[in-house]
């Protein structure tokens, strides 16, 4: 839980690196919202928030928030703004919260698409440093089942696009995503991508089921069966040993993921796969997570 200095629309979600930025929700919700996964914003209906209010709640945040380094502009996807609405915005932080070290958002790779090469630079001017970008994965079969509204292809393309900009991405991918079916084009389409677009940072979290394993194989359009803790560690082991980075953070130490991994996949691979080799040798090779989906 993080201090509430506003009232916030719950709930409320950031990345794990945002834990002490202040939060300004610009937008309510995912302008997409209809991932196969994902049950992070099903209770709100998408909708932009009026300036004024975002206004007052960035003037509320700054008092409580003196000399924070950073900002998060939340909800699921507030990068969907245009250019136009975010400058706005933007300068008001800036002018209120003084000298900040960034200001991020999540993104869906089509809202960097949907803006110029020039708008992309002025929002990095204003302060946007990073996005955060689910992929999830990089297989185009996956990403239909799981009703993204993503190719790997404008994936890719938005990502670089960003980075052409001057604007560092962090990628999301989902270990576990397609089941035991589809774990081995995951992991490798998901580290062609990942080789292509060398992103600053990746983490990488574990499928979970907040409603069930059955409501998740509702809504995946394909056949999903399960997979065992190895299973869901080798799919992991695959993507990792596939990449081919420069530099690229890597961490997999969200709440889903019960084995820790960090290091920088360019130097640290062999060291993060011979942890999972060592976890994968004390594991029973018949043994499903006590919580599905968990690591």
């Amino acid at each position: 839980m993080f201090p509430r200095p506003i009232k916030y629309d719950e709930p409320v979600f950031r990345p794990p690196a945002e834990a002490n930025s202040a939060i300004i929700q610009a937008t309510l919700g995912c302008s997409w919202n209809k991932c196969a996964f994902c049950e992070m914003y099903t209770s709100k209906t998408f909708r932009v928030r009026k300036f004024a209010d975002i206004q007052t709640d960035i003037k509320q945040l700054s008092k409580y928030y003196q000399g924070v380094k950073k900002v998060f502009l939340a909800d699921g996807n507030a990068f969907v703004l245009s250019a136009n609405n975010l400058i706005p915005i933007l300068q008001e932080i800036n002018t209120t919260f003084g000298k900040l070290q960034r200001i991020s958002s999540y993104a869906l790779p089509k809202d960097i698409l949907n803006k110029s090469s020039e708008e992309l630079k002025e929002l990095r001017n204003l302060g946007i440093r990073l996005l955060y970008i689910g992929i999830e994965s990089g297989d185009d079969e996956l990403l239909k089942l799981i009703h993204k509204s993503e190719t790997c292809n404008s994936t890719i393309d938005g990502i670089l696009k960003a980075q052409d900009a001057g604007i560092d991405v962090s990628v999301m991918v989902l270990n576990g995503l397609g089941g035991k079916k589809y774990s081995e084009q995951h992991a490798l389409n998901s580290a062609k991508l990942i080789s292509l677009t060398k992103p600053k940072f990746l983490s990488s979290l574990t499928l979970s089921f907040p409603f069930g394993q059955d409501h998740y194989k509702g809504k995946f359009n394909g056949e999903y069966i399960p997979q065992t803790i190895v299973e869901l560690a080798k799919e992991l082991r695959l993507l990792i040993k596939n990449t081919d980075t420069n530099g690229t953070i890597f961490r997999s130490d969200h709440v889903s993921n019960n084995l820790v991994l960090k290091g920088v996949l360019s130097k640290d691979k062999e060291e993060l796969m011979n942890t999972i080799n060592r976890a994968i040798e004390t594991i029973d090779p018949n043994q499903f997570p006590s919580t599905p989906g968990m690591l």
